[in-house]
């Protein structure tokens, strides 16, 4: 797949640096899905997979749950308690990912908590109790803040109009992990089990294959990756190349824009959905239409293995959409596309036949996990200086979204899971609502054009500087930023104003 941004252009010296076109921040201008050119297409393909690694370790456990329940003797209560654990812990774990991405550079803060989450995957195999259970699980989710890292990674890498494509395919190739768990597990506890070992200690043998993968994807990181298109955080700074900022002024510039908040429910109700599927999807079948645990597994993984085109299509919608709309095209598909999602949510719940189940919850995965796309079609716009915050903020939600939901719907016996899921479908539509009040200045909102104002990308991206910080040249960067971003005015608007072809920043 390749995507091409029109009139992108950069010194003819600095091109030939890069195996991809770049605009004046070297960011790719095309989105290359084979290639692995260093550092752009490089990135990425670390990205998507450490964070494969990480989805595949904190859900091994559900498929085996049938296993693991009579093993330990858990209870219903039990599982739920641990199935909230399982992404509670990455609540907060985000949030600092985001600001640790800004602050070090996502390859060292994406390889440090792959690293430090790596031994509770080996803990798992020598549990011994609902409360080992539910601590394994609470401290191996942590791994799924990698999520943020990934984001924020494709955002420094690939420009304005191709990012949702970035995005859309590391995070849903990332996410790919969530179903492909559920083969991998029952595959590789069947073969320990055939080779002699009894059911009790085959599933806790499988369980070092995950632990395993994801620390080689760590070292992989370490190895190959790289933070920017110009090199590592580090170097950079010491170079004078990037400015070093301050912790309080980003995370200040984050947590007070309103549109990072609304994101991070919405994103609640998309990917928090679809860490609450891959936590009770295999277990509802097995026990509503019971099933074998293989076949379980195989219809639960087509849920999560829908990532493979479903997330990165929703990306690509996106950027399709802002390329001929702006961001009101964005934010419009956005809404429609997670609506829908609730919609096809609230019928999984209803149907009661194996077949028509397992057909709406495909085309539900559909819908949830393009949403879950789009929403990373809209952050990296939100703001240039705490994109890490944001982006922390945006992953923070959605795994708010999977505790609140499955306490309220699937911990206990409260509600049957068959009632729990239709429910969750009505607040799927009832928490996309407050999508229609995201509103920017310079580009409009669901039902508004752009300020009277003529407010332009520079106005609004600098604003998150203050007077001494341009004179030391900190907003340097925000500055080619909101002229890469003028064609989320959209195809009408962005006719009559072309992108200058290179920024020269004002002399301070």
């Amino acid at each position: 797949m390749e995507v091409e941004i029109p009139g992108a252009a950069v010194k003819e010296s600095e091109q030939q640096k890069f195996a991809l076109p770049v605009d004046s921040e070297h960011k790719a201008t095309e989105f290359r899905l084979f290639s692995i050119a260093k550092p752009h297409m490089r990135s990425f393909h670390l990205s998507w997979i450490s964070f494969f690694s990480c989805f595949v370790s904190s859900f091994a456990a559900p498929p085996l749950l049938p296993i693991i329940r009579d093993n330990l003797n858990l209870t219903a209560t039990d599982i739920g308690n641990a199935g909230v654990a399982s992404v509670s812990g990455a609540v907060f774990a985000r949030i600092a990912m985001g600001t640790a991405c800004d602050l070090v550079g996502p390859r060292l803060a994406s390889a440090s908590l792959i690293l430090l989450t790596a031994p509770f995957v080996y803990f798992t195999s020598i549990i011994n109790s609902a409360t080992s259970y539910l601590l394994v699980r609470f401290f191996t989710g942590f791994s799924l803040a990698t999520f943020v890292s990934t984001q924020f990674w494709m955002s420094s890498m690939f420009s304005a109009p191709v990012v949702g494509s970035a995005n859309g395919f590391a995070g849903g190739w990332g996410n790919l992990g969530g179903g492909a768990t559920q083969l991998i597990m029952p595959l590789v506890f069947s073969l320990i089990r055939d080779i002699g070992a009894t059911k009790f200690t085959a599933w806790r043998i499988a369980f070092f294959v995950p632990a395993m993968f994801q620390m080689l994807t760590a070292f992989s990181i370490l190895i190959f990756g790289q933070d920017m298109p110009d090199g590592n955080f580090q170097r950079l700074k010491k170079s004078g190349e990037k400015a070093k900022d301050e912790f309080s002024r980003v995370v200040y510039h984050g947590i007070t824009n309103y549109r990072g908040w609304i994101l991070a429910l919405t994103y609640g109700y998309c990917f928090g959905v679809e860490l609450t599927i891959d936590n009770i999807i295999a277990e509802y079948f097995y026990d509503r239409f019971n099933l074998k645990l293989h076949t379980a597994g195989i219809i639960a993984a087509s849920f999560g293995l829908a990532n493979l085109f479903s997330r990165p299509g929703g990306g690509y919608i996106s950027d399709v959409m802002g390329k001929r709309f702006g961001m009101r095209g964005r934010l419009w598909a956005l809404w429609l596309c997670q609506t829908l999602a609730g919609v096809f949510c609230i019928i999984l719940g209803l149907v009661g036949s194996l077949g028509v189940s397992v057909l709406v919850m495909i085309i539900f995965s559909l819908f949830v996990q393009a949403a879950c796309g789009m929403t990373f079609g809209i952050v990296p716009f939100v703001s240039r200086r705490s994109l890490g915050v944001i982006s922390g903020m945006t992953g923070g939600g959605g795994n708010v979204g999977a505790v609140v939901t499955q306490l309220i719907f699937f911990k206990g016996s409260k509600f049957s899971k068959e009632r729990g899921i239709t429910l969750m479908g009505v607040m799927i539509i009832i928490c996309t609502l407050p999508m229609c009040l995201i509103y920017f200045p310079q580009w409009g909102g669901m039902f508004c054009g752009p300020s009277s104002k003529k407010v332009t990308e520079e106005d609004y991206y600098l604003a998150e500087w203050n007077s001494k910080e341009k004179e030391k040249g900190s907003h340097h960067a925000s500055l080619k930023f909101a002229d890469n971003s003028r064609r989320e005015r959209g195809k009408k608007l962005n006719a009559s104003t072309e992108p200058s072809e290179e920024i020269t920043p004002p002399h301070v």
